[in-house]
């Protein structure tokens, strides 16, 4: 198994990416990552929002189209923590504020649609005690393939869903299940070993949440202070 520090460097590009499980001190894990290669993906700080999180422009001014880079990250349900990769992260939330499940959410939802890559939707339903459910949104030919995994805590082991296979043009949509990573240290460990494992050139804001802490990570720092 390999740590979720190899896990995230063997891949060029992964896009927006999903970490979820414990650390080998019983702690939950969680981190959301965004990458973007125009201007206008780069163009984006995370916010803390509460206890969620939030997309926002470093530069309001340089924003050409909001639609799909602005939206809340992370929404927490009772004990139940949300993470996406867009709007979807509203949708879970509204369902599950009207009994519904991260499910049946997601299967009123499709790809992106940012021809010609079509970014898959990734997201995460977190549970209390460390459950985690993980799903991905993807085009396949002309249609919207929904895949949905389900996995119990363990100490020690996390799950890694990321949007894209590597850099291209169009940018290949990630394949297969998440990957089983080993996940060890706190929330200084995790953070700053998955950030420093990113592209250099290409990164642009992390977010975990380790046990009790949670940390932002921007590359833009001067815009986040603003």
């Amino acid at each position: 198994m390999n740590t979720v520090f190899q896990a995230v460097g063997a891949v060029s590009y992964p896009g927006r990416g999903i970490v979820a499980g414990m650390n080998e001190r019983g702690e939950k894990v969680l981190v959301y990552f965004i990458m973007g290669r125009s201007e206008n993906s780069r163009n984006r700080v995370f916010v803390a929002e509460g206890e969620g999180l939030r997309t926002q422009a470093a530069d309001p001014s340089a924003v050409v189209d909001p639609s799909l880079i602005i939206y809340s990250a992370v929404r927490t349900f009772g004990d139940r923590t949300i993470v996406t990769n867009g709007d979807q992260t509203d949708t879970i939330y509204d369902f599950l504020a009207t009994g519904g499940t991260f499910e049946d959410a997601l299967r009123t939802r499709e790809y992106e649609p940012d021809a010609p890559n079509y970014t898959p939707r990734i997201s995460c339903l977190m549970k209390g005690n460390g459950a985690h459910k993980m799903s991905i949104l993807k085009r396949e030919g002309e249609t919207c393939q929904r895949f949905f995994f389900e996995y119990a805590p363990v100490w020690s082991v996390g799950h890694y869903l990321h949007t894209y296979q590597g850099d291209g043009n169009p940018i290949p949509s990630f394949v297969g299940e998440p990957e089983s990573v080993s996940l060890a240290g706190g929330a200084e460990e995790i953070g700053q070993g998955i950030w420093d494992a990113l592209d250099a050139d290409n990164k642009v804001a992390l977010f975990e949440r380790v046990g009790g802490e949670t940390r932002i990570f921007n590359q833009r720092k001067e815009a986040a202070a603003r």
